[in-house]
Parts: structure tokens; sequence; C-alpha cells
């Protein structure tokens, strides 16, 4: 039997490509294997070809065999994390270098599994490259365009670009607002007869409870529920009486609505992907100008933080996002998602990246922060991104989960997550379908990606 050591700290600089025909053993690990709440102790993971073969205690372990060995010195492991609203960067005209720096921003910071949510015809190709093994990167499903007031002339038309994604291989529908209710229905009617999930903002004109009731999978940044309790819709209907995402009204909201709005969410079995710091961060108080230099925007170029800059300095301007608008509308959508959550609506770990001020992979470890300030439990906050995308895309079992027969995708981490989240920021071994990468390697891209947007 080989045996190597992987030294976590000394940083060595090697990644494995355990994927075919080989065995590999992680050793002396603790296991949350997301089945339940519990830590296995001593244990080891036997892998055979991309999959987890058997976990072993660490008193049986020394009599397998295997082609590698690897210590992994009492470190947690645990299924990694997800990105379940991103908006994966569109390859142009052939380069795909962004696309690429994405893919490994997000397996550095042990982002196992990502949902695009707008679509473009160059992400079908990353994809493949990804499965066939020829490019490194998470697991990805793939949202096709979407669906939009801009996009959508007609229900006959909507209809036609429903079974142009489907046919395409797009695994979800991504709705954005501006959509009429003949519109919605059409493309709703439609995406359940070819099987396809849909879901995304809700448009003014539809509503949530039309959405919900025909079909929505996923209500993304909690859209349409403070909408849906102002008494007057028409105010909802002025964007400067409402401002962005309803902000200007949250204070109209009726809370006596929320339960039926809760109910109705529970019996369509509807779920939500909150985004919490993409309001933290784009519709928050702190001045844009502060983001431009913290530590994770070394990896964007330029000109991407310039124009998010750009994005938010009309809004600073208007008076829109000052802390007497912001602070009750953010503390109300807190409460919004406790309540959602406690009463049993699943929830999508998501983080809207690359958006405004949240870079790929790190902003997910934002998003945590901030559901876990709202009240979310550690195991709660580590099932959004493991377990349940899995179940999402009907695959539980498959993936996201530590036990026999599923995919190898898992991160090991010097801390119990389940006591210190902040642990999961510093993954120093990530295995995607059984190929291991060492932190050495890992940094080893995060540096080649800074130096590809070195500031003058």
């Amino acid at each position: 039997m080989k045996k190597s050591s992987l030294c976590f700290f000394l940083l060595i600089p090697i990644s494995f490509s355990l994927a075919y025909s080989q065995t590999s053993l992680i050793s002396n690990v603790h296991i949350l294997s997301m089945e339940n709440d519990q830590i296995l102790e001593n244990q080891s993971v036997l892998i055979r070809d991309g999959q987890i073969e058997s976990i072993i205690p660490m008193d049986q372990a020394k009599n397998v065999e295997a082609s590698q060995v690897f210590d992994g010195q009492g470190s947690y492991l645990f299924p990694g994390l997800a990105e379940f609203h991103s908006h994966i960067p569109v390859a142009q005209q052939g380069n795909t270098q962004l696309q690429e720096e994405a893919m490994w921003l997000y397996l550095a910071n042990g982002i196992l599994r990502v949902r695009g949510m707008i679509g473009h015809i160059s992400h079908l190709s990353l994809k493949e490259r990804i499965e066939s093994g020829e490019l490194d990167g998470p697991r990805l499903f793939l949202s096709g365009p979407s669906f939009s007031g801009s996009t959508v002339t007609s229900a006959e038309q909507a209809i036609q670009i429903v079974k142009a994604e489907k046919a395409a291989g797009y695994d979800h529908l991504k709705l954005h607002p501006g959509l009429e209710m003949d519109e919605f229905l059409a493309i709703a009617k439609t995406a359940k007869e070819l099987d396809i999930p849909f879901g995304g903002h809700v448009s003014l004109d539809v509503g949530l409870e039309a959405s919900l009731n025909n079909g929505y999978k996923s209500i993304e940044h909690m859209d349409g529920y403070i909408e849906a309790m102002v008494p007057d819709y028409s105010r909802v209907l002025d964007p400067k009486l409402a401002g962005p995402f309803t902000m200007l009204l949250v204070e109209e909201a009726d809370i006596d609505k929320l339960p039926e709005l809760v109910d109705m969410t529970l019996e369509t079995g509807a779920w939500i992907a909150p985004t919490l710091t993409l309001f933290d961060r784009y519709f928050g108080s702190t001045p844009a100008e502060e983001y431009r230099n913290i530590p994770e925007m070394k990896y964007m170029s330029e000109d991407q933080v310039q124009s998010w800059i750009n994005a938010k300095t009309p809004l600073e301007r208007s008076g829109v996002l000052t802390e007497e608008n912001v602070q009750p509308y953010l503390e109300f959508r807190n409460l919004l998602f406790m309540t959602l959550h406690q009463a049993g609506v699943p929830v999508l770990m998501s983080s809207d990246s690359p958006q405004v001020f949240n870079v790929p992979g790190f902003s997910i470890h934002h998003e945590i922060a901030l559901m876990s300030q709202a009240g979310m439990s550690n195991y709660e906050i580590l099932k959004t991104g493991s377990v349940n995308p899995a179940r999402y895309f009907d695959q539980e079992g498959e993936w996201g989960v530590i036990k026999e027969g599923a995919s190898a995708d898992f991160v090991l981490v010097k801390n119990n997550p389940l006591k210190d989240l902040n642990t999961l920021k510093e993954p120093f071994v990530v295995v995607m379908k059984g190929k291991v990468y060492t932190r050495n390697e890992l940094k080893k891209q995060l540096d080649t990606i800074e130096s590809n947007h070195k500031r003058e």
C-alpha cells in the first residue's frame, strides 16, 4: 500500500487525479455526513473511481488496500457548499478566461455545486468540459437565457423558447420581471409538460399567488412576498413609491397576511433562494466606494468593480439607501426568511455571484454569516448548501452527503463547522469527483487570478 501525507499547513503544491480506475483512502478524519447532525469521529473514507466506496473506522482502516493514502490529520470532512443563484460569466468571442476563473474561485472556497441563473450557450460547453474532466470546476446546473418583459413578446413565442431551452439541454428556466399573465401561464404550462423546473423573480402583473399556484419551484430573493402583503397593490406598481424590491413600502406590509403566504408556499412545494448578501451589499447603506478595496475584489477586474460601484451609486445619490430606509427593510427580510424556514419551506444556499460586490465563492461565506445572524442554526445552514440542492434536482443521495455510493465531493476543514462557521472560509483540501486539491494548489490558482487583474 502506497502512503502519502497531505500536509495542510506546509501547502504542498500538488493535486491528485483519482477519478479513474484508482482507489484512495482519506484517513484520520471526523465526518459530518449531513444525513444527520452527528459527527462520526476517527474515520477513513475509501474512494474508488470518483465515488465513496466505504466509510471505515480508523482502527480498521490499516488493513485497507488503496493506491494512495492521505492523512487527514484530525480534520473535519463534510460535503462542501453550494451557490444556487449564480451568474456564470459568458465566454466573450470564445475567450473562456472569466468562466474558468469563476470555477476556481468557487472550488477554492469549498463551493462544489453551482446553479447558473442567467444562461448562455457558452455555459453548456463549460459544463461539458467540466463533466468530461477537461476543466476543473464544481457540479453545474444551468438555467437558460431568462424570460422577461424584454425577451418575451407573446405567449406563443414564450412556448417556443421553453421548448428550445429544454432541447438545448438546460436544467432549469429563469424568469425575470415584466412578464404578463398570459405569457407566464404559457411558460408554466409548457415547462410542466416538458418536466423542466422553473422559477425566479415574481412579475408584478403575475404576483406571488399565481406564481406559486402555477408551479414556481424556487422564489429567488424571496421576491413577491412583501408585495403580496402591501394592502394597496397600486403603490407596489409605482417604482418611485416602491423603490428597489419594494424597499420603501416595507412598513406598509401587513404582517397578518404572512401565515397565509407561508401555508401557500408549503402547499405548492416551492423553495426559496434568499440571497441575503445581495441585499446587504447592493441595497444596504454601506457606501459603494467602501467595497472597492475589500480583499476579495482583487480577484475581479477593475472594470467589473467599477461597474458595480456605478450600479449602486445612483441609488445612494437618490437618497434611497439611507440607513433609515435600509435597516427596517433588512430586518423585515430576516423576519421573512426565518418565518419561512421555521415553517419548513426548504432553503437553497445562494448569494447571487458574481453580482454587485459579491465575488464568486467568497460571497457564500457572507451569505452564511447573514443566515447565522438571522437565527438559522449551523446545521440548517449547511443543509442549504448540501442535501437541499441535491433534493432540489431530485438527486438526493447521489451527492451532497457523505455515504457509500455517493460521489466523492467533499471538503476538509480544520474545525467542526457545527461549532465554527468561520472554518468554512479556509478549506485546505477539496475533493471533487475523487480529484484531490490541496490548499497550495487552490492558492496557486487564486494567485494567478489576482495577477490576471492586477491594478495599475
